[in-house]
């Protein structure tokens, strides 16, 4: 008689890392008030004990899908840099571009930021990760933008705003995809960030 195979308990961190994923798609469908360890434990498959087990509770889960997700947004603006190679302006250019293509342009992900957004006010924990990895990004922003001659007076402020149009775009795409494409949004992103780039050199006599 051929033998069973012996049972192998999963992994725990592809456990951690399904409860993460169900958690992010709970938080896209349900928002927010319906992330519950009973929705998310039946999304995942799993007893609502694991849960407890892996994450001591929905409200640390809740932050690791928030990590989770600026870790997926991170690494798609981190590949399109690196491919563009070395020229500081094709750097720039593909990272305000990858903001507007997926995966980052993504209806799904834009529900999941909504409800950590709706979050923010109301947990401080959540409330701090915003604001981390806003400073993270604006950081990276303004590194990509010095690069290409924006004097230190400028950088904060050219940051926001290129965030500000980066933002305005992807929310319009995510919303109604049918109104533009990514590649139609990324050009008019490219075009506002020159312009924006030649304010900051006029503005301080470069």
């Amino acid at each position: 008689m051929a033998s069973q195979p012996a049972f192998r308990r999963e992994d725990p961190d592809a456990r951690r890392a399904s409860l993460v994923a169900a958690c992010a798609r709970v938080l896209a469908r349900e928002g927010a008030a319906g992330a519950s360890v009973r929705a998310i434990a039946a999304e995942a498959g799993v007893s609502p004990g694991l849960i407890g087990h892996y994450f001591g509770g929905v409200d640390a889960l809740v932050a690791a899908s928030y990590a989770a997700a600026d870790a997926r947004v991170t690494a798609a603006l981190d590949a399109a840099v690196t491919a563009a190679g070395p020229e500081p302006r094709g750097r720039l250019d593909a990272y305000v571009g990858a903001s507007l293509m997926p995966p980052i342009a993504d209806s799904e992900l834009l529900s999941t930021w909504i409800a950590f957004w709706s979050l923010v006010r109301a947990r401080p924990d959540i409330a701090a990760q915003h604001d981390d990895q806003y400073g993270r990004f604006r950081q990276r922003l303004e590194a990509l933008l010095a690069d290409n001659g924006v004097p230190a007076p400028a950088l904060r402020r050219t940051a926001i705003a290129v965030t500000a149009l980066v933002d305005g775009l992807w929310l319009e795409l995510c919303l109604s995809p049918e109104t533009f494409r990514p590649g139609e949004a990324a050009a008019i992103a490219r075009d506002g960030l020159h312009a924006l780039l030649a304010t900051a050199l006029i503005s301080t006599g470069r």
